[in-house]
């Protein structure tokens, strides 16, 4: 075959195109495990799920939830940001005192991939400071906005002793479609030793409707439970 330069730039051009797809699909990818080792679940086929929400604590919808989860006698595991942590305490402790386990979500919610390393380190630092003037003691569990991670945020997680937890379930609520919607798309994607992703708030400001999310998340709990499946927290999963 004749040599061709031409061709080769073009392949090299194409590689190269695809290899920095390929990272930043991984960058945001919950299941993406390119950039270091996270949570995602336990094994297929396990009859065990853990639900998870983000973005709290938010009135009134937390204190719902909160509700639900009684109702029902379980536990859940809530990414909560900083900020938000300040504001209302006392729902953060709420969340503690009923039995569910806390983890950092950031003090503002930015998308980490696009920080310096000083401020991934800043985000973190803050978000655990909120919690422990909350509630004192939580867990060492830490979850990237928007499922955002490079090299660097693993890393700056890692060293200041946090374990990073990821999903394999969404209910694609953030935008609250109704609670059916939301039902549908969990429905489709569970598999056993799931991770669901749901939000009981909205990174952008205290008080986003998730009365939806509240509602989905009660039928979602009587379904799975009525076809033999139990709940965890991301600890006991972590533990099985």
């Amino acid at each position: 075959m004749q040599y061709n330069p031409c061709m080769l730039a073009l392949a090299l051009t194409a590689a190269s195109a695809a290899a920095a797809c390929a990272a930043g699909y991984q960058s945001m990818a919950p299941t993406g495990q390119w950039y270091g080792k996270t949570f995602i679940g336990l094994a297929r086929g396990s009859r065990s799920l853990a639900l998870t929400f983000d973005d709290g604590p938010n009135d009134p919808h937390t204190m719902r939830l909160l509700e639900v989860l009684a109702r029902h006698g379980i536990h859940a595991t809530f990414f909560l940001i900083g900020r938000y942590v300040q504001q209302r305490p006392d729902i953060a402790r709420e969340i503690v005192q009923a039995g569910h386990v806390v983890g950092n979500h950031t003090f503002t919610h930015p998308l980490l991939i696009f920080k310096r390393e000083s401020e991934i380190r800043e985000e973190l630092s803050q978000c655990r400071s909120a919690l422990q003037d909350a509630v004192g003691q939580h867990s060492n569990l830490f979850r990237p906005p928007f499922g955002g991670r490079r090299p660097a945020v693993l890393r700056v997680a890692r060293e200041l002793g946090l374990a990073p937890v990821m999903w394999n379930v969404t209910g694609y609520d953030w935008n609250a479609p109704p609670a059916e919607a939301i039902e549908r798309k969990v429905a489709k994607q569970i598999r056993g030793g799931d991770v669901i992703l749901l939000h009981d708030g909205g990174h952008k400001q205290m008080g986003a409707d998730r009365s939806n999310t509240v509602i989905a998340t009660d039928h979602l709990i009587a379904t799975y439970k009525s076809e033999g499946y139990d709940f965890l927290t991301i600890p006991q999963m972590m533990g099985r």
